[in-house]
């Protein structure tokens, strides 16, 4: 089709070029400086300094899946190591709802105006289908994120035992050597496997409420075994006499488990994290029971303990990956589901096979 500018009728028109468009790059865009890669020393010197933005990613590095993220990050650590230990482990569990959150930014302000150096390792739980998670307690702490002595690093579960993360007594390590003399372990809620974090901390609280029914219900007693102390929260308002009875049923119960390795009985507590009330009790009990447990030699069994029950778990953590990763046993494994299912082999005897296949190669 002829242009229409060509047409007789337009022969004294002129047609401009038309104005030169701009690169399609911005040129005043600075080109994005690629982020220097740290070495072990500079990990270790940032973290031994006190910065946090090198703690924070020493503590992704060790959260890291990757073969090389792993390297460095026992490197890491382990020069880490002679600088760590000179904490109060604390871990908080409790049945949903129980205000976990508000209780740790209520004792934690309460610490920090103190002046203590608090790191809060909140576990947030992973999405079954998608391994996401939100990792929203920063959010739900604001008072004590932005308080100048303390760190907080929610971490996502990835499914591992009791909600705790997989890598959280390393992230313990790199707190401490950091300079934070407490620390906070939190989990997502009650249940039989919380032993996992139960063997990483000084002193296990449970959290718990009142008003809900029997207020043992559901309580399995294995967690109550393992507390060293409960506190019935939100023990405010027209909750105060129903708080105060479930103490006394709490104490009851307690009173009938066997007496703890440790040789400490058990305190049950009232408090209220969100009228702050009866929060330095609570503390004074934690300080109580790391006294008691100094004095009679328990505090440094029970860490010699938690270090060998973490080595062993590691060895077992390293033997599930390199069996589930091996080329030849991914593809063996399918052929082995089939005969599960088509009843050509019991489980334990496709099992057996696969681990002395694996045993093998």
């Amino acid at each position: 089709m002829p242009h229409i500018e060509n047409n007789e009728e337009f022969k004294g028109l002129n047609v401009n070029d038309g104005v030169e468009q701009p690169p399609i790059i911005n040129p005043y865009r600075k080109s994005r400086i690629k982020k220097k890669e740290l070495t072990v020393n500079d990990y270790v010197e940032g973290i031994i300094s006190g910065n946090r933005t090198i703690l924070s990613q020493a503590v992704t590095l060790v959260e890291s899946f990757l073969p090389e993220h792993h390297a460095v990050a026992q490197e890491v650590i382990e020069k880490c190591l002679p600088y760590a230990g000179n904490s109060i482990r604390l871990g908080i569990t409790g049945v949903p709802g129980a205000g976990k959150s508000t209780f740790i930014e209520a004792l934690g302000t309460y610490l920090c105006n103190k002046g203590e150096n608090l790191a809060v390792l909140a576990i947030d739980p992973s999405s079954e289908r998608s391994k996401g998670s939100i990792l929203g307690d920063k959010t739900r702490m604001e008072e004590l994120s932005v308080a100048q002595n303390a760190f907080i690093r929610p971490s996502p579960s990835a499914g591992s035992l009791g909600g705790v993360a997989r890598k959280t007594r390393e992230s313990i390590v790199l707190c401490e050597a950091a300079g934070f003399n407490t620390i906070f372990v939190e989990t997502v809620g009650v249940g039989q496997s919380e032993t996992a974090m139960h063997s990483m901390v000084d002193f296990f609280l449970l959290i718990q409420l009142a008003g809900t029914g029997d207020e043992l219900q559901g309580i399995k007693r294995g967690i109550m075994e393992m507390a060293d102390g409960i506190t019935i929260n939100k023990c405010d308002g027209n909750n105060i006499e129903k708080a105060q009875l479930a103490k006394v049923q709490f104490q009851n119960a307690l009173h009938l488990f066997p007496m703890p390795e440790s040789g400490w009985t058990p305190k049950v507590t009232t408090c209220s994290a969100f009228e702050k009330i009866n929060i330095d009790e609570v503390w004074n009990m934690v300080l109580e029971y790391i006294r008691f447990t100094k004095k009679n030699g328990y505090f440094d069994y029970k860490r010699k303990q938690q270090s060998k029950y973490w080595m062993y778990e590691t060895i077992d953590e390293y033997l599930r990956t390199s069996f589930y990763n091996n080329p030849i046993i991914e593809k063996l494994l399918t052929q082995y589901e089939l005969k599960v299912n088509n009843n050509e082999l019991t489980s334990f005897a496709a099992a057996h096979k696969l681990l002395d296949i694996y045993k093998d190669l």
